[in-house]
């Protein structure tokens, strides 16, 4: 259920914060909606449960999550309908085209499934240079099936059934099935997003699907109905994941990417085939009285959220509340984090990644005691963890963007923090014949092949898995129990997203949704960054003060969390988008 009225008394009356006092600060509050829909926001209420939740990125995806929990479903279960929901009516963001990872607590162990994308067999690391021996320009990359990973959500959705589900694996995508083939709504953010596209209009079977005659994209409300991917789906549901990566659907893949007739990719049935969902060691570490845990490498999401925490924690951040000394600190610990993301992580079956080290307590205080609270360092850069084994490679940035991102706890106190990508805003642009778009995740490598007479760790490897900035998020408490759900989209930003909110959920003891609304802040160690059209603005001046170069940029996050009570749940999905947080 959504509490409706004033949200700090309709939380107080149901007892659901003991222990947690609620705090709503002035700056949370919804500001007024951009006249852009896909950027706008939309004031939402906090959502409460005594059984079970799930918050996703529209509400149709989380009523389908709703329904298999209701009908005594695991988390696992509800991903899977989530996220073959989110295929129809999020295409721009997720989708069984791309890759995802996972983050499982089932109330003893936590598991991390990484489902990310793999480059193909033939892919060599001058992928993405031109005829020049420089970078090609972004889209000149992303556009075709040059861009296009070979894609793993199918492969981890099953496997995550397979290990957890509790409801026949037929029944946990029949909800898919059900809304490909009646059809769903357009809505405003679908249609808003396809209005600045620029490029999905060049496949015809994009341009069939998502515009009209005249080329505009169909408007808000048309029902759309995909019966290409309902007939997909039920192959899926009859054969399992070996329907997807082989047969007809592997070489639709096939011929759709190495089809392209400007830019095509060398994925080959093989490369389906073969592919393999990798189960990694959770990457966990400390925060005050809590324990955080999440996907590890080939993400470097969590590691950089617990460098950023583990600089944190030498203040006390609960005291300095909401304002520019927050943000300073914040933002001077995203310098050093993503200092040492460029230059040390990548895909460890490529790159020894000091993970330890990175995490490693007695580093971290080193790194946060290069910090001075008066004055910004500028550019940080990266450190000397220990236990690292070498130091041969050049740094990069890389790029990232768009994805999507479900929290959902279960009856029994199983949660799934699961974040999911086809990577920029509709993938390559690329749509099968199979109803489904595919990924551009081949672009999250470095363009760049060598630095400083290095090889860049990020850079493109036959079979390798680019780096991502996904950050799925379970935290316990002191007693090892579950405590929080935590995730967003964004690229790059997921990083300093997840990390405002943990700071606001556990230094705050703000509610998820207050938290998730709260202006975005931080340093991708360049600028620090402050969330455009909201109170973070009359921060500029004191940042800038301390030597800070601000820059307003618009930070269209996507939280979505859960915080368990000894009450219920209490859930939040961010403001900024259409998605929800809704249970039982």
């Amino acid at each position: 259920m959504i509490v409706r009225g004033p949200l700090w008394r309709s939380l107080i009356g149901l007892g659901l914060l003991a222990g947690a006092p609620l705090s709503i600060p002035a700056f949370a509050q919804p500001v007024a909606p951009s006249p852009e829909a896909p950027t706008g926001r939309t004031a939402k209420s906090t959502s409460v449960a005594t059984k079970d939740m799930v918050a996703a990125a529209n509400p149709l995806a989380a009523q389908a999550g709703r329904e298999i929990l209701a009908a005594g479903g695991s988390a696992a279960d509800a991903a899977v309908a989530v996220q073959l929901v989110l295929n129809l009516v999020e295409p721009q963001s997720s989708g069984i085209g791309g890759g995802a990872f996972m983050v499982f607590w089932d109330g003893t162990a936590m598991t991390t499934l990484d489902g990310r994308e793999k480059a193909p067999a033939a892919a060599k690391p001058e992928r993405f240079l031109g005829p020049d021996g420089k970078p090609m320009k972004f889209y000149d990359a992303v556009v075709g099936g040059r861009s296009v990973g070979v894609p793993g959500t199918i492969r981890l959705i099953e496997i995550a059934h397979k290990k957890w589900g509790k409801l026949p694996w037929k029944q946990v995508i029949e909800p898919a099935i059900r809304l490909a083939e009646n059809g769903f709504t357009i809505s405003p953010r679908l249609n808003g997003l396809l209005s600045q596209e620029k490029y999905l209009q060049n496949d015809p079977l994009a341009r069939a699907y998502f515009y009209d005659a005249e080329g505009k994209p169909k408007a808000v409300g048309t029902v759309l109905k995909n019966p290409a991917f309902a007939q997909t789906l039920r192959a899926i549901a009859d054969k399992g994941a070996d329907a997807f990566y082989t047969g007809d659907i592997a070489q639709d893949i096939v011929a759709t990417v190495t089809g392209h007739a400007i830019n095509p990719g060398d994925m080959t049935l093989d490369d389906l085939k073969s592919y393999v969902v990798e189960e990694r060691p959770a990457v966990c570490g400390p925060y005050r009285v809590y324990k955080i845990c999440g996907m590890g490498p080939p993400s470097s999401g969590q590691i950089a959220v617990q460098q950023i925490l583990g600089v944190l924690e030498t203040q006390d951040m609960a005291a300095m509340k909401p304002g520019p000394d927050a943000v300073h600190w914040i933002s001077e610990a995203g310098r050093l984090a993503f200092a040492d993301r460029g230059l040390y992580v990548a895909d460890p079956a490529f790159v020894s990644v000091p993970v330890k080290g990175l995490t490693d307590p007695g580093y971290l205080k080193s790194r946060a005691a290069l910090v001075d609270p008066n004055k910004s360092m500028g550019k940080a850069k990266p450190g000397e963890p220990p236990f690292q084994k070498t130091f041969l490679w050049g740094a990069s940035d890389g790029i990232e963007y768009g994805t999507s991102h479900m929290s959902i706890v279960d009856r029994n106190g199983n949660a799934v923090s699961m974040t999911t990508t086809i990577e920029d805003g509709f993938g390559a642009r690329l749509m099968t014949k199979s109803g489904f778009l595919l990924n551009n995740e081949l672009t999250d490598f470095s363009f760049t092949t060598v630095e400083d007479g290095k090889p860049v760790a990020n850079r493109v490897e036959a079979n390798k898995r680019p780096r991502s900035s996904m950050a799925p998020t379970i935290v316990l408490d002191n007693g090892n129990k579950l405590y929080a759900v935590v995730g967003s989209p964004g690229g790059s930003l997921i990083i300093n997203y997840v990390a405002k909110t943990l700071v606001g959920i556990l230094d705050w003891k703000l509610d998820p949704q207050v938290a998730a609304d709260l202006p975005n802040i931080g340093s991708r160690n360049g600028p620090t960054e402050l969330e455009a059209g909201t109170e973070s603005e009359a921060w500029k001046a004191a940042l800038e003060a301390k030597g800070h170069d601000v820059k307003l940029i618009d930070q269209n996050s996507g939280i979505h969390a859960i915080v368990v009570t000894p009450a219920g749940l209490i859930g939040g999905a961010d403001s900024r988008r259409e998605g929800v947080a809704i249970g039982n």
